[in-house]
């Protein structure tokens, strides 16, 4: 989520996975997938700006507690591939 301000001054969070489109001419109208439509005070480039600093904070907590031993387990070794499972 990020936070953006509303023309009149009021803070709204926006989940930024929803964000479709950032326009500028001349306010800043932020389109979401939904087709919902809000114009915030921040220009285009701070939005940008906004949205890459919450994605990096994300995937570096993922790579904090990220633990690589468990992702071999879902996926067998390259020569169990194809063979049936032992009953």
């Amino acid at each position: 989520m990020i936070q953006l301000t509303r023309l009149n001054n009021k803070p709204l969070m926006v989940n930024s996975d929803l964000i479709k489109f950032v326009e500028q001419s001349p306010d800043t109208l932020v389109t979401l997938i939904t087709g919902e439509k809000i114009v915030v005070l921040e220009r285009a480039e701070e939005v940008l700006t906004r949205i890459i600093e919450f994605r990096r904070s994300v995937l570096h907590g993922l790579s904090i507690s990220w633990d690589s031993s468990s992702a071999h387990a879902s996926n067998p070794e390259p020569s169990e591939r194809g063979r049936e499972p032992e009953r």
